[in-house]
Parts: structure tokens; sequence; C-alpha cells
């Protein structure tokens, strides 16, 4: 037998937990590297392609609903699906109402030849973090991250009642518009808002929207005439919540000069983090979100002489979930705030984290900001959150790479505003 390889150590003990982390077997991933910005790898986002984002795709399973977008986001970067050395995805067997329902998105993939594969039952956030540590170590050159969801399916507000505390609340059934609104009226209870500044939100994110032809729903009228409307669940009005909506993203990540051979401007990811709070509401204070500052401080968001980022994505489905999210990241008012619309224009669950990261890269690399912060979350009232800072070096690579830009595999036969028109805004409430 040959000469065996000696396995790396086991990672420092973290100063929270009190414990030593896992052995890692392979390579050696340090904290500085996985948490940090200062990683030995530069990671990008070099591509990224999403639905046209629609309130029910019926006419469509998932496997066609995301063969368009993997088709045009490969092309984006003239790789096949044989050039990628990682494939993650992302997506709920709740909402597919079947048991490892993701094996099936994987004929969108292709079955040959055999890939490396891994899969997440979350938000697609989580699975493109997951390929960010695969390229961070050594592991894999580039990767491609996918995630789907189509809540129209089922009942939404019900399905996600099977993420909450089992034993305590789930039993309850508490939908999650009714946790969003114990979130908000604790807001307002405490003086951090009020109901004309989460109307300004709503107003503010849908006029957004119109400038993005992925969105599902674009335009809004004013504050004032918003709070004319009534009450969902008290202090939240149709206007608070986000639409049902069915979509897809995928993004294709590469380290160092590949990332420069395939984008002419690469988003480079210069910090990426997630954190939990509590899993029992009752033990948290709904209106501040630990968890999120404590990933983007771990991000290098805050790190002593870095520029504020010039633009947000913020993955808030309810308006009172900026609010929470804009003093957690110490976000001032040269931000610019969900330029796409955010999921108040379009919420497709399991996708709409990774698509404000692929919102964000995209921006950064069209020039819009030097930096930018996007943020996903998962589980009731903001209970997990991560947070990723990206940035352009402004150089251009030498090859031919089309840039991060963004797709327009729709795979939906069905134009922007799929029947919502510009003044209403609204549709189908997400949660009603």
């Amino acid at each position: 037998m040959g000469r065996e390889r000696a396995l790396p150590g086991p990672l420092p003990t973290h100063r929270r937990a009190r414990r030593r982390l896992r052995d890692v077997q392979g390579a050696a991933v340090t904290g500085g590297a996985v948490n940090g910005s200062t990683g030995a790898r530069d990671v990008a986002v070099v591509a990224f392609a999403q639905t046209v984002h629609v309130r029910a795709a019926d006419n469509l399973s998932e496997v066609e609903m995301l063969m368009p977008v993997l088709r045009e986001v490969l092309d984006r970067t003239g790789l096949s699906a044989g050039g990628i050395d990682f494939t993650c995805s992302g997506s709920c067997d709740y909402l597919a109402g079947r048991p490892f329902s993701f094996t099936m998105a994987l004929d969108g993939v292709g079955a040959w030849p055999p890939i490396s594969e891994s899969h997440v039952e979350m938000d697609g956030a989580w699975a493109l973090y997951e390929a960010w540590v695969k390229i961070l170590t050594g592991e894999a050159e580039t990767a491609l991250v996918y995630s789907y969801g189509k809540s129209s399916a089922g009942d939404l507000p019900e399905v996600l009642t099977r993420q909450l505390d089992p034993y305590y609340v789930a039993p309850l059934w508490p939908d999650s518009l009714s946790l969003a609104a114990l979130q908000a009226r604790a807001l307002l209870d405490a003086g951090e808002t009020d109901e004309r500044e989460l109307a300004g939100i709503a107003a503010r994110s849908r006029n957004a929207a119109e400038d993005n032809p992925w969105a599902q729903l674009g335009g809004s009228p004013g504050a004032d005439a918003l709070l004319e409307s009534a009450y969902l669940a008290m202090p939240l009005r149709l206007h608070d919540v986000p639409p049902v909506t069915d979509g897809a993203a995928a993004v294709v990540l590469a380290a160092g000069d590949t990332a420069r051979r395939l984008a002419r401007r690469p988003a480079w990811i210069r910090g990426m983090d997630h954190r939990i709070d509590a899993h029992s509401l009752g033990v948290r204070d709904l209106t501040d979100s630990p968890s999120t500052r404590l990933a983007a401080e771990r991000a290098g968001l805050f790190d002593p002489g870095a520029p504020p980022p010039g633009l947000a994505e913020l993955h808030a489905p309810f308006t009172s979930q900026e609010v929470v999210l804009r003093k957690a990241l110490r976000l001032g008012a040269d931000t610019v705030v969900n330029p796409s619309g955010g999921p108040l224009a379009a919420n497709p669950v399991m996708a709409a984290g990774l698509v404000r990261i692929g919102e964000a890269a995209a921006r950064v690399s069209r020039g819009e900001a030097r930096r930018a912060v996007a943020h996903a979350t998962s589980g009731p009232c903001l209970q997990q959150n991560l947070v990723a800072v990206l940035e352009s070096d402004g150089s251009e690579g030498g090859g031919g790479g089309k840039g991060v830009g963004q797709g327009q595999g729709t795979g939906t036969g069905e134009g922007p505003g799929t029947g919502e028109g510009p003044g209403t805004g609204q549709g189908e409430g997400g949660h009603t």
C-alpha cells in the first residue's frame, strides 16, 4: 500500500458553542476561509438566470420550469453540464407533495455523464453556500447551483406550519401570516415603525419592480391609498405580504482565473455566513435579528474601513421584516434596498433567497454598485439567516464570457405581469 496521507486536525473550539467542531476529512477548512472574508481562494458568481415569475405555472412540471433556466445559465458561461465540477440544488418536498422530489429535477441537469451532486432541503441560497465551501476547499473549480418552488400547488401558509417547533407550536397550526403579524405588532408596539412606513416599503418595492421583467408584480399606488385597504391580520394588509409565486433560479460559481475567463466582470463573494436564532418564538425578541447581525459580521460586512454597500437585496417577504433587517445590517440611507422589487414583487419559496444573491451579483457585474450585500432567510419570523457580501474588482476577464447578467429562461409562455396589471400589483396575496 502507498503512503497514507495525514488527515487534517479538528477546527478550533468555537467560543460560543464551547465544543470542538467535527474533524473534516480531506481538504482542510479553516474558520477564516469559510466564514470570513480572507479565504485562500477567490470565488465569484459568473452567471445568473431566473424564470419570469408567475402566480401559477399549472402547465409545467418542476423539471419543465427549471430546464430553460439551467440551459440559459450554462450558455452564459459557455460551459456544458459536463464542464461543471459540482452541482447543488435547493427545494422542499413539502411543496411538491412527494418525497425525494429533487431527484426528478436532476433530469433537467442530465443523467449522463455522472455528476458530483448534492441537495439541501432549504432555499437555494444555502445550496450556494455549500457549493461555495466546496470550491474554497479546492474540491471543485466550478459549481452549478439551482433552486425552484411551485407554491401554487398547495395551501402555502399551512404548508409552512410544518417548519415550526413540533411539540409546542406546530400543533396549534399558526399560519405564516399570523406569525408575521405578531412580529409586525411587536415592532409597532416598540416604536420601531408604523403602518405608513410599512405601506411606503410596499409601494417602493413594487414600483421598483416595474423595471424588472422577471418580477410577478409591478406598480403600486401611494402609501395613502394602500392604507385604505382592509387588514388581513392586523396590522398587516394585502400590500404587506408577498404573492404566491412559482419560479426557479440558477447560478454558476467559479474560482479565481476560471471566473475571470468565464465572465468579463465577476461578482466576487468576499464573505458569506449563516446563523440561526432560537426555534422557540417565545424566547426571541421579534423586533431584532441577532443571527442576521452575526452572519453579517462574520461575512465581513462591518469590517473596519470597508465602505457601506451600495445596494442590498433583502429576503424580507413581509414589509415589517425589512425594518428588522435594515437595523440588523446597519443599512443607511445611501444603500438602495431591493432595487429588483424583492420578495414583495416575486416570492418563489425555496428560490427567493438565491434570487437575492443573483440579483445583487448581476448589478455588481453591471457596475451599478461596487459593493453589495445579499440576504436570505428561512423559518418563521426571520429565524435563520444567511448574508453574503459581493464586490467587483473592476477588472474584466480575458475570455469570451458574457458576464453575470440575467437569463431570459421563462419556461412559462407568459410575459411579465402575468395578469396583475400595474396600479393594482397585488394579484392574490401569498398568505390569503
